[in-house]
């Protein structure tokens, strides 16, 4: 079990690494947009196109390395407050009974969705946009695998929690 979680978690953790880099070109992109429209009072439809794509990208494989990492939205008060054992029954009903049977649904139907965009070889209906919709749609069904990797990480992760003895350690003057 700790052999798959670290390769899932090294695998997550690099999908992380390309979100960094999705961010990077995304600012890069918008400065260039801004400079290019105040500056030279001129536009490129295309570039636009390229920061909602990349921010997709972004925002959808973030999504997964977020889930591995633990910090997605929650209801922290009362999560805070409860054992490390409670806490992973919570994380393992949430992944499998949840998380896991959205992810494949829409795994599942994404897969058309890109597979109809890349045979009517998709692309922006605006003039000067990008061609090849069909790639920002596939970010749809191959962040859905990363997610359900994230999500497998996190209920061995809430497994082995549950499996691992809890060590009682005695505090000196504590005859209770």
């Amino acid at each position: 079990m700790n052999f798959t979680l670290k390769v899932i978690g090294k695998i997550i953790d690099a999908l992380g690494n390309f979100c960094s880099i999705l961010m990077l070109l995304m600012i890069m992109n918008v400065f260039y947009d801004v400079v290019k429209r105040y500056f030279f009072n001129d536009v490129s439809i295309g570039m636009q196109e390229l920061e909602w794509h990349l921010f997709a990208a972004m925002f959808m494989f973030g999504i997964a390395y977020t889930l591995k990492e633990d910090a997605h939205v929650r209801v922290d008060i009362f999560y805070d407050r409860m054992s490390a054992r409670k806490q992973a029954i919570i994380n393992l009903f949430g992944s499998l009974c949840l998380a896991l049977p959205i992810t494949i649904v829409i795994l599942y139907y994404s897969i058309d969705y890109t597979l109809g965009a890349y045979q009517m070889n998709e692309g922006s209906a605006d003039p000067g946009g990008l061609p090849y919709r069909w790639i920002v749609r596939s970010v749809i069904p191959i962040s859905s695998v990363f997610l359900i990797m994230s999500i497998i990480y996190m209920a061995l992760n809430s497994v082995r929690t549950l499996i691992t003895p809890v060590l009682v350690t005695y505090k000196e003057g504590d005859d209770s």
